[in-house]
């Protein structure tokens, strides 16, 4: 029996010293301590078994000091679950790998220079003035020949005044030729009809030709000049048709229009015009001879391109190409 009491005191001591090694003492932050076993670790934090066999509420590994928390992650069960929380100090912490620059060759930066220098000093910006001055010449000329001034000298002031030159003369009116212009046209052609009849007179005396060949070809060179109106050199709306061909709005022409032919030139054709119908703001209305009848004849003044004033007699200058 004495030896039974004695095993008992030394199985007594034992639960005793590792129940007293088991459970421990932790400092947490807020300066309280607490005593007991660690039981069920997670993320969140710890449970521990009291002295009494209770256990306590679930505490935060932040809670514990820094000092027990390197304690404890020396547990390699409770190693995974410490670590974050533990603080690393500055001479812990690894040095920063020193970055070593080498220097590099670097292109010279051109000299500061006005905006014009520096893109006239540019192959692509010498090319680009150049294509520009080109166009501006070119558009002198179109103006000329739309405004029905002489195309030298518009494209002569757009050179010397680029883009300025060629917009003054798009902003002028395009210029009509005069009355007193084409009366002189008349009177030079008058002279040059009766200088024609004077030489075809004497040749005729020279060769003996008979009196009425020579009447015939006197009477060839006194027909009215032809007159032959060109878009750009005119322009077509309903003023100029009502002003210069008046004789083909009656129903019955004139004496001195009845031996005139009046055709006008389209993109579509030649139309010879017996008398106009009507004539709007922006179109004419004529008739014109189709086959053995007549046919009314619709024309927008912007697709006249040309129109012919002649005698019957009289060759015909137009053509439809």
């Amino acid at each position: 029996m004495r030896a039974v009491s004695q095993l008992r005191v030394v199985v007594l001591v034992t639960i005793m010293f590792v129940l007293s090694v088991a459970a421990q003492t932790y400092q947490l932050n807020d300066g309280t301590t607490v005593s007991g076993e660690l039981v069920s670790p997670n993320e969140l934090g710890v449970l521990l078994r009291l002295p009494d066999g209770s256990y306590s509420e679930r505490i935060p590994w932040v809670r514990f000091s820094q000092a027990d928390l390197k304690e404890l992650a020396e547990n390699p069960r409770l190693k995974q679950f410490v670590e974050p929380f533990i603080e690393v100090q500055a001479e812990e912490q690894p040095k920063k790998l020193e970055i070593n620059v080498k220097p590099v060759t670097r292109m010279d930066r051109p000299a500061n220079a006005s905006f014009v220098r520096a893109f006239l000093a540019s192959s692509i910006g010498l090319a680009l003035v150049l294509v520009v001055y080109a166009a501006n010449i070119f558009a002198a000329y179109e103006i000329s020949v739309i405004r029905a001034f002489p195309a030298p000298l518009v494209c002569g002031v757009a050179a010397v005044f680029p883009i300025i030159g060629p917009a003054i003369f798009l902003c002028l009116p395009t210029r009509l030729r005069t009355t007193e212009h084409a009366l002189a046209e008349a009177a030079a052609a008058q002279q040059t009809r009766a200088q024609v009849a004077a030489e075809i007179a004497a040749a005729s005396a020279a060769l003996g030709v008979g009196h009425d060949e020579h009447g015939a070809a006197a009477t060839a060179a006194e027909l009215p000049p032809t007159q032959l109106f060109k878009r750009g050199e005119f322009v077509f709306n309903r003023r100029f048709f009502e002003t210069k061909f008046a004789g083909f709005f009656g129903v019955l022409r004139r004496e001195a229009d009845k031996d005139m032919v009046l055709t006008i030139k389209t993109p579509h054709g030649l139309f010879t015009v017996e008398r106009f119908t009507r004539i709007t703001g922006n179109e004419m209305y004529f008739l014109t001879k189709r086959g053995a009848g007549m046919a009314e004849m619709t024309v927008p003044f912007a697709e006249v391109q040309e129109v012919e004033l002649r005698h019957k007699d009289a060759p015909p200058k137009l053509t439809d190409r």
